[in-house]
Formats: structure tokens, sequence, C-alpha cells
């Protein structure tokens, strides 16, 4: 049975979230929490939000589980049940009624102390062939980091399975960096849980979804997926870099867009439809073309070099460099951070 838990939690998940995803629609549907069209959304037909509440309860549920089989430990898991929690009940409160930036802002740096915490901030980075310790400054970057990747998450949940598939992705190619670096270990299903959780929402989220994510979910995913980089560092100092390399897709659309926003004035907190990926949507006419080329670059692209990274092969600021630089072409040539042609 021992054996066989590796296999079976995975699947529990995944039934168990696409239930409840089912469930969370009803309850939507009952309660009129709907995303409404309007001239800065991607989507023409009025749509159900919360379901990303099934991945959160669903891997809540997991990682307790996770620790009794040995996969991480009680401290990393009382730090991702209390500061994911947090985020996603903030994400909850404000998918019901409107919670302002500044208060949401603040909850959410909370939510990452409470991580940083359990996790001791920020583990050591190999830079340039040194290993970097930052010490107290390490816990100012690594909050700010979790921060940004929990945000950039939410900017992104903008069509239909895009960040589903972002999550499943790169989860997929972070148990497989810890397969490959780590020989042993069992932090490989860590990420698949969370990959098997995403894929249970995905089914009822795939274009044309019926049902969205919600700030809860997207929140949380954010959180999660920004922490088990850090954790991974922890465990190798190359692994950071490489898990920042899987998260380059996200990454780079919002850090751009984000950039030219503010260079032309705006006010860079309100709802836009900006994003590369809104203008490649716009412009092929459809979502599932867009989020399928997302899940691509993941594999195709940027897991292939942050492979290279975690066995050593490649310097992982160089990864960095050399897996973002075409994605920041990409972004600029499809307009990212410039209004909506539509709009």
């Amino acid at each position: 049975m021992t054996l066989l838990l590796p296999i079976l939690l995975p699947v529990g998940v995944f039934l168990s979230a696409r239930w409840l995803t089912g469930q969370f629609r009803r309850y939507a549907l009952d309660r009129g929490l709907f995303d409404v069209p309007n001239a800065r959304s991607s989507h023409v037909l009025p749509t159900p939000r919360v379901g990303g509440l099934a991945i959160v309860l669903t891997t809540l549920m997991a990682l307790p589980l996770l620790a009794a089989m040995s996969v991480l430990a009680w401290p990393t898991i009382w730090g991702l049940l209390g500061g994911t929690g947090l985020a996603a009940l903030i994400g909850f409160a404000d998918d019901h009624s409107h919670i302002a930036p500044p208060l949401r802002l603040l909850g959410h740096f909370i939510a990452a102390g409470w991580i940083l915490a359990w996790f001791g901030g920020l583990p050591p980075l190999s830079l340039l062939g040194l290993v970097v310790e930052l010490h107290w400054l390490g816990y100012v970057v690594a909050a700010l980091y979790l921060v940004w990747v929990l945000n950039l998450t939410n900017f992104m949940d903008g069509i239909d399975g895009i960040a589903g598939v972002e999550a499943i992705t790169v989860c997929l190619g972070g148990a497989l960096l810890y397969l490959v670096t780590v020989p042993g270990t069992r932090q490989w299903l860590a990420p698949l849980v969370l990959a098997a959780a995403t894929l249970g929402f995905l089914v009822w989220n795939w274009p044309p979804a019926r049902i969205f994510m919600g700030d809860a979910g997207s929140g949380f995913l954010g959180l999660m997926l920004a922490a088990f980089s850090l954790q991974a560092g922890w465990l190798a100092p190359t692994l950071f870099w490489s898990w920042l390399i899987l998260l380059g897709a996200f990454v780079v659309d919002t850090t751009v867009t984000l950039f030219r926003r503010v260079v032309r004035g705006e006010r860079f907190y309100e709802a836009h439809r900006s994003h590369a990926y809104q203008h490649a949507a716009q412009r092929w006419g459809s979502h599932l073309p867009v989020t399928l080329a997302v899940g691509a670059i993941n594999l195709c692209w940027l897991l292939p070099i942050a492979l290279m990274v975690a066995v050593g092969s490649l310097d992982g600021v160089l990864g960095v460099f050399i897996a973002y630089t075409p994605i920041v072409g990409a972004s600029l040539w499809l307009r990212a951070g410039t209004p909506s042609l539509a709009c």
C-alpha cells in the first residue's frame, strides 16, 4: 500500500478537485458570482467564478499527507498551509466583494512573511559559480518575490485555461527536476499533487470555460509555485534558478506589460487588457491557441534550459537570460503593455 500512495494520492486529488469544481460552479450560480464581460475582459459571456477553490481545498488537505509520507517536512507544511491558505482567503473575500488594493497587498505580504518564517528565508543562491547568502536582506527579497509571483499569476489568469496549463506544466517540470538532480527524494510528489488538483479544475476551465478560477485560486496557485521554488532552492541552490526559468512565460509577460504601462504613465494596478497573451488571443480570435502555446513554451523551451541549469551544465543567471530573451522579444512583438485595439 505504501508503494501505491504516490500514485493514489494524485489520482484522489484530481478526482476530488474535479468534483468540487462542479460543486463550486453550482455555488457561484446560486450566489450570482459571475465575471461579467466589459471593455477590459477577454471573454464574451458571463461566467461563474471561484472554481479555483477546488484547487485550494484539495491541495491543502493533501499537504499533511505529504508530511506523513515524509515527502515534505512539517515546518514546510505549516508554512504552506498558513501562507497559501491566507492568500486564498483574501482572494475568496475579493471574489465576493472588492477589497482595497493596499489592504489586499498587506495581506499578501503577511502571507509571504508566514511562509518565510517557517522556510527560513531566502535559500543560498548559486550566482556565477559562487554560493551567495543574503541573510536578513534575503527575507526582504524573498517576500517581494513571493508577492510578485502571487499577483502576476492573478494578472495572467485572463483567458480560458492559461493559468491551469501554466501551473500543470511548471509543476511537471519541477517534479522532473527533482527526479533528475536529487535521486532518492520523494519531493517530486508535492508539485505533482498541485498539478493533479489543477488538472481537476482545468477539466471545467478548458476553452470554452464553464467556470473561472477567481482570485482565490490564482493567488493560491501563484504563491504555492513561488514557495515551491524557494523550497527547491533549499534542497539545491541551482534548483531555484531552474524553477524561475520554468515560470518564465508568466514572469516575462507581466513584467514587460507592467514596465511599459508605468512608462506610459498609466495606473498599473487598474484592470486592463494589454498583456501579450491577451493581444495574442485577440489576434488569433481564440483562447485555445494561446493556452496551448504557453504549455508548449514551458515544455519545449523553458524545461530543457531549466534541466541544464539544474544539472550544472549552465549557470543559473545565464540560463534565465537565455530562457527569457526570446519571450521578451515575443512579448514586445505582441505589443505587451499597449492598449488593445478593441478597447
